[in-house]
């Protein structure tokens, strides 16, 4: 094995990670903002939205990472995915309440249809987007590197999400959010930009060596879920479920987070704010991974909890700008390492030729049961919270700091889950 990946491979991971995390920071932190702004959508319609993406990209990555295994590419599918994940981007630029009511003039709410169709075209620009990334860009990830390089991959493709956060808050100040031209606009640049992506890619990703499975494809979609794999990969499977806790912990929050900031903080210059935290958040983040290759995934694992649990406390206990600000770093900084390093360890335990296969699996715990359970706790913990009447008569919710001390159970058991295990298994080798 060599611990050298080439330039084509940065450029490609720098590129399609960010590119594609910028979309899913669209989707995951700022629909939830499109339908609460522009059709009063309630705290459920938001769990809802979420909870059919988690499905629809569960889903998705199992059928469609099982099919590049069968066929044995993984470019086709990042650039086809791309190309097609920002043409169904674009087509949110047809969510309006006026165009509803001209084409259905006999629906008693426009914006009850608005929030129905988002929920449903995201559905459809979660299956383009989680087939060329989370299925077949992934795959391409584990395939690619190795156990001497994994680390530094990780982290560099970890701080994505930040550095897409990071774009999406800059950009975003450009745009009056209560405006419906301003979201048609978004749509137009994020949707083109990510098709562009796809093209690109054609001439800039050099194929995985994929190992062409000659299985049957329905074996190769259930291959993760076989109760015979998972007692051939008992800690794959171990790592997988911590992975899930760690996960609901940050969905309980962060389809609310934004909401939070400006509505309930009153924080109309968040982006000013959060835009030191998130590129101090970010350099952390890129260092972890190489740090994760050189000192392994315990010490790494609990400096990600401990500074996770540390900002959920602050984000929990205090209001005042500086103090959210720390808070925020240190939620953002748990958040992101965690993910560099659950990322690496659960790759390291993926079998050669099963990329694909298992990341189906992945997704499961990373998407599907934190996006259900998440969002399902953080509505329960709202349900009390306060509402207020807009401008034109409609009512809104306004998110409390509860969301914060309902993530800090979940960072506290995911270490705790972690620690028996480890106890366990020294225990086994006495």
């Amino acid at each position: 094995m060599t611990k050298k990946l080439s330039g084509r491979f940065w450029i490609s991971l720098i590129l399609f990670g960010l590119m594609g995390q910028i979309a899913w920071v669209i989707e995951n932190m700022y629909f939830n903002v499109f339908i609460y702004k522009m059709f009063s959508a309630s705290a459920s319609d938001i769990s809802l939205m979420v909870a059919a993406s988690a499905v629809c990209a569960t889903l998705t990555t199992v059928f469609m990472g099982a099919l590049s295994d069968k066929i044995g590419k993984r470019k086709m599918f990042i650039c086809g995915g791309y190309i097609l994940w920002g043409a169904s981007i674009f087509s949110f630029i047809f969510l309006k309440e006026d165009l509803i009511l001209s084409a259905f003039p006999f629906v008693t709410s426009a914006a009850a249809v608005c929030v129905t169709l988002t929920v449903v075209l995201d559905c459809v620009m979660t299956f383009f987007g989680s087939t060329a990334n989370d299925a077949a860009f992934n795959a391409w990830l584990t395939e690619s590197a190795n156990d001497l390089n994994r680390g530094a991959a990780e982290g560099v493709n970890a701080m994505m999400p930040l550095v897409a956060i990071l774009a999406v808050f800059g950009g975003f100040m450009a745009f009056d959010l209560d405006k419906s031209e301003s979201w048609t606009l978004i749509f137009i640049i994020i949707g083109v930009c990510v098709t562009l992506m796809g093209i690109i890619g054609i001439f800039t990703i050099d194929d995985s060596k994929t190992v062409k499975t000659d299985e049957k494809y329905f074996k190769t979609v259930i291959y993760g879920f076989r109760p015979s794999t998972i007692k051939a990969n008992p800690a794959l499977y171990v790592y997988l479920a911590a992975f899930i806790l760690f996960n609901i912990s940050i969905q309980i929050f962060m389809p609310y987070l934004i909401i939070y900031y400006e509505v309930s903080l009153g924080m109309k210059d968040y982006v000013l704010i959060m835009a030191p935290a998130i590129i101090l958040a970010s350099v952390v983040t890129a260092f972890w991974g190489r740090f994760y290759d050189k000192k392994g995934f315990g010490i790494s694992a609990v400096f990600s909890l401990v500074w996770l649990s540390a900002g959920y406390i602050l984000l929990f206990a205090f209001k005042s700008t500086a103090l959210v600000f720390v808070g925020s770093l240190l939620m953002m900084c748990g958040y992101l390492s965690g993910m560099a390093v659950f990322g690496a360890k659960i790759r390291s335990y993926i079998p050669e030729g099963k990329a694909g296969m298992l990341q189906g699996v992945r997704i499961f715990s990373q998407v599907l049961i934190p996006g259900i359970v998440g969002p399902f706790i953080g509505k329960t913990v709202l349900a009390n919270a306060e509402i207020i009447t807009n401008n034109d008569g409609t009512t809104s919710f306004i998110p409390n700091s509860n969301i914060f001390a309902a993530a800090l159970v979940l960072s506290l058991a995911t270490g705790v889950f972690l620690l028996v295990y480890n106890k366990v298994i020294k225990k086994n080798k006495a």
